[in-house]
Order: structure tokens, then C-alpha cells, then sequence
């Protein structure tokens, strides 16, 4: 699990190991010592889940980077969910997160996924949006990102190798469709993910309060129907920062940042 699969939020396709992270200032934080990326799920034990309770095919795990759902055992096709951009708290200082959808990155080092971005970096917050098809560097939209806003992501597979990324605005009224090809990926795991962004390790997570999907869906059915693991984000020593709810109606569930829990 050591290949990252959200790579530099910059423009270009400068090297990973000396390209500072150099966005927008209006859509993202200034520039910190190292690229901001996104590993992987991290599992606190070895390169398999930690399952701390198991219901038979239903388990709670936990990771340093994921918060979130993930349906795996087996080939996914589609994977789509509603949240409603979280606002971020800066008065605790830096801090990072990010909200998606995606398939594959739970035991793959690939990852197909598109969603927003809320950050705190110098007291100020910062919301963007973006999309990535690993290896390929993530690719930021333009398009305004604030608090409140719904959003509704899907990540399908078409077949032949085609992948089409959807990320709809319903509040500003603004859709982003990207299709791409790309061959040998496995599919392996369809998710559904609140994350810690990783910069020289796991980066601090972004007092987000809490952050409601809806309407999650894998392979078209409801995400309950499938085999999958609820994750809690921890950290290195172990201390919760941010919990998973169980499912409601199997569609619908929380993920709540640490203070509040």
C-alpha cells in the first residue's frame, strides 16, 4: 500500500519529489513543504484491514487516511453518492480533507474517484473540486466550491476500458463529465470516503464537524446490499479522528471529525 493514489494538486506534470503544491489561491491552500496527495487506504495493521467488529459480511476497520465505506469481494462497475459540502473550522490551525467517491484504492494501487476538497491553511479556508485517474495527476476544476453547496458524484465503468467521472453542483448548477480510458485496473473496490490528505505523512485533518452522504450506491443498488467495511479515520497512536455512523436504510450514513465524537 505504498503507492499514492491521488497525486500533486498542482498544474503540470512536474516531478512528485520537488514541486512544491502551487494551486490557485482561490481554490486551494497555499503552498505547504511537500505535494499534497492522497495515499491509498492506509489500514493501521499490515497491508489487510484491522476488523475490530465483524457482522458476518459487514466489518468496521480503521486507517490513518480513509473514513468512509467500501464495498470489496468483488468486480464494480458504478459507484455514486450525494454529501453536502462541509464547512471548515481553521481555528485549530492546518488542516486538511477531502470527500469522494471513487473505485479501487481499498487493496489496489489504483484509483478512479472525484469529489470536493475543504482545507484550512493560514486561518483561511479553502473549497475546491477535482477529479484523478492514477497514475495521471489529479486535475482541478474551476468551478466555485462553497459550504452548503450539494454535491452528487458517480464514477461508472463503460466498458472497453472507459472510465466517465461525474461531479454535479446542484446548488450552483454546474456538472463536470470526464471520460478517460485507461486499461489494467482492477476494480476491486467501490468507495465512498471522507480522507486525510498525506504530504511527508498523513497530514492533519480539517475540523470538517461532520459530513452526511446520501444516495450511496454501488453497481446500482443500494450500498447495503453489498459486502463492505465501515471505516474510522485514527491516528498513528491509535485516538479516533473522525467516525463512521452505520448505514441508515442502506444508503445513507455520517462521518463525524473528532471533537464532535
Amino acid at each position: 500500500m505504498s503507492v499514492f493514489h491521488r497525486a500533486i494538486r498542482s498544474i503540470g506534470t512536474a516531478a512528485l519529489a520537488v514541486t512544491p503544491l502551487a494551486l490557485p489561491a482561490a481554490a486551494a491552500p497555499a503552498a505547504i513543504a511537500a505535494p499534497l496527495v492522497n495515499a491509498p487506504m492506509q489500514h493501521t495493521h499490515g497491508s489487510q484491514p484491522l476488523f475490530l467488529h465483524s457482522h458476518g459480511t459487514h466489518a468496521t476497520t480503521s486507517s490513518t487516511n480513509w473514513g468512509g465505506y467500501a464495498a470489496h469481494g468483488s468486480t464494480y462497475t458504478s459507484v455514486s453518492a450525494s454529501w453536502v459540502q462541509p464547512s471548515v473550522n481553521c481555528s485549530a490551525g492546518d488542516g486538511y480533507s477531502s470527500f469522494w467517491v471513487g473505485l479501487d484504492g481499498y487493496a489496489s494501487n489504483s484509483v478512479e474517484q472525484t469529489g470536493t476538497e475543504a482545507d484550512c491553511s493560514g486561518g483561511v479556508a479553502y473549497y475546491s473540486s477535482w477529479y484523478e485517474m492514477y497514475p495521471a495527476y489529479p486535475v482541478n476544476y474551476s468551478n466555485t466550491v462553497r459550504p452548503g453547496d450539494h454535491f452528487t458524484a458517480t464514477v461508472s465503468y463503460l466498458g472497453s476500458n472507459k472510465y466517465q467521472l461525474v461531479l454535479k453542483n446542484t446548488t450552483r448548477g454546474w456538472t463536470k463529465t470526464t471520460s478517460k480510458t485507461q486499461s489494467g485496473l482492477s476494480r476491486a473496490s467501490a468507495e465512498i470516503i471522507a480522507e486525510a490528505p498525506y504530504s511527508n505523512g498523513v497530514l492533519p485533518l480539517a475540523d470538517f464537524g461532520k459530513v452526511n452522504f446520501t444516495g450511496s450506491t454501488v453497481n446500482g443498488s443500494a450500498l447495503g446490499n453489498t459486502t463492505y467495511d465501515s471505516i474510522d479515520i485514527v491516528d498513528s497512536s491509535g485516538t479516533t479522528q473522525a467516525s463512521t455512523s452505520s448505514l441508515s436504510g442502506g444508503t445513507s450514513f455520517s462521518i463525524t471529525w473528532k471533537s464532535l465524537n
